[in-house]
């Protein structure tokens, strides 16, 4: 639930003020955040706006009952919090009821103090499991997607990573920017799961450019019931549901002018006002936002604020193109077949050489996002050992590709005119040789200045040199330049 950090959330209902008071004191001193509601509907109302963890829900109350609110609790979409019913003596046959419409357990009152903290600390613990379990599947469904688009031996994609490292621990807003099909949610999603403050709490994602203008507002800071029409509940906004966590904004350069002010003015005072409301907010969230437009542009155009945009960039990280790292096309490629195979639970083959030749040639328009579906086709439909080019889309075939030899002259062609082998690895590490024995050619062996092209640390492509066997002729030359 919405508990921030490792402080959990408990909420007493019950409509005598001795039984809350005698409740509470029992459990003040194990540090839990504790509040108190007299019926079902002030319950409401808490649950909404706290999103308490656990509920010591007493069955008699006033109105609609405890039993009641245990099964609309149960019915909302949002998972509930665990539920405790307290009985009067002689009621068991209720709470075993309310135990199989979600109930956690029960305690029939009157109740020893020791009996009641024994319950509580079984409750928690199963939350605690549950918090667990949900961040360990979160990254167990995501590691797929990360072992594509944040895979690769580019210096652009090396510089990503270490981006990610560095920014994850703080609570900086970070502007993530490159083409559709780049990965900029997955970068945003790696953030979030580095961080060891944040990553237990919720990772909420809005598209801001599939919502239409007039429902954005409500999206992102919630509504009272009645604010407009249709609004026939309290709802709360994704600033809410993400407090503790992470927010990302895709596509921020949709966003209207109005929602932008309201915006800046969350991110500068750390507080929402739900539409239709008069109630200040305090939200404790991260944002991270992403777009593919070029916001300066958007700015002269008048079509985004300034201030805004220097508030969502203190940290920058650009994500470039599949097509300006084709070095990384094979790693990709290689893990998008297994990975696909895995999911279809068909045979893991290996690319064909002309295959991957195929692919290292084509543009790659949508980006990784067009490689992963690319894959994912070709291994539904290869026969055979491998999967060759006529398992490949239509589109990608060498009729449509570009001839990349064309475009880089006969200097170029010879360097990057890997002979293909029965080896795919062995390819691959021969592909990243050629490449960087180039640019070490063109730069006249200076290590220092092929790194900065390649966007590497020195160290890093000292490190790759002797791993591709380059080391003796050029890491001399980084010593002699360092002297």
């Amino acid at each position: 639930m919405g508990a921030k950090g490792n402080v959990l959330r408990l909420l007493i209902v019950d409509d005598e003020e001795a039984a809350r008071y005698g409740m509470r004191r029992a459990l003040s001193t194990f540090g839990y955040e504790i509040s108190e509601a007299e019926s079902a509907e002030a319950a409401r109302i808490l649950v909404e706006k706290q999103q308490p963890d656990l509920l010591l829900l007493d069955m008699n109350l006033p109105g609609a009952s405890g039993l009641d609110l245990l099964r609309e609790l149960q019915d909302e979409k949002k998972e509930a919090p665990l539920v405790v019913i307290i009985t009067a003596h002689g009621s068991e046959r209720m709470a075993v009821e309310a135990v199989k419409s979600g109930a956690y357990d029960y305690l029939s009152k009157p109740f020893e103090v020791d009996d009641l903290r024994l319950v509580v600390n079984n409750a928690l613990e199963t939350i605690r499991l549950r918090r667990e379990n949900r961040s360990l599947r979160r990254r167990i469904e995501s590691e797929d997607v990360k072992r594509g688009a944040l895979l690769g031996v580019s210096g652009a994609m090396e510089r990503v990573r270490s981006m990610i490292e560095k920014v994850a621990e703080t609570d900086a807003t970070v502007l993530v920017r490159g083409e559709s099909g780049t990965g900029k949610e997955l970068v945003a999603r790696e953030i979030h799961d580095r961080s060891s403050t944040r990553r237990d709490g919720a990772f909420v994602a809005v598209n801001c450019a599939a919502l239409p203008a007039e429902l954005i507002e409500s999206e992102l800071f919630g509504h009272e019931k009645g604010a407009f029409t249709g609004a026939s509940a309290r709802r709360q906004g994704k600033f809410e549901q993400a407090d503790g966590g992470t927010l990302f904004l895709d596509e921020i350069g949709d966003m209207s002018a109005n929602v932008q002010a309201k915006l800046l003015r969350a991110l500068e005072e750390r507080r929402i006002e739900r539409l239709g409301g008069t109630e200040s907010i305090p939200v404790n969230v991260r944002i991270v936002s992403a777009t593919h437009r070029p916001l300066e542009q958007e700015i002269s155009n008048g079509n985004f604020r300034a201030d805004l945009f220097y508030r969502l960039r203190v940290v920058t990280i650009e994500i470039p193109p599949l097509r300006e790292r084709r070095e990384d096309i094979p790693v990709l490629a290689e893990s998008f077949a297994q990975l696909s195979a895995e999911k279809f639970s068909l045979p893991v083959r290996p690319i064909a050489q002309t295959a991957l030749r195929t692919l290292i040639d084509y543009d790659w328009h949508g980006n990784v996002r067009e490689l992963r579906n690319a894959i994912e086709r070709a291994v539904i439909f290869a026969e055979g050992d491998e999967i060759r080019e006529r398992d490949m889309p239509e589109e990608i075939k060498p009729s449509q590709a570009r001839v990349q030899t064309k475009q880089i002259g006969e200097e170029g062609e010879e360097m990057l005119d890997v002979p293909f082998t029965a080896s795919f690895r062995d390819d691959r590490k021969e592909f990243e040789r050629r490449y960087i024995a180039r640019c070490l050619e063109e730069t006249g062996g200076n290590v220092t200045r092929a790194a900065a092209i390649l966007g590497m640390h020195r160290q890093s492509l000292q490190h790759k040199l002797r791993e591709l066997g380059l080391a003796r002729r050029y890491v001399s030359l980084a010593e002699k330049e360092q002297e």
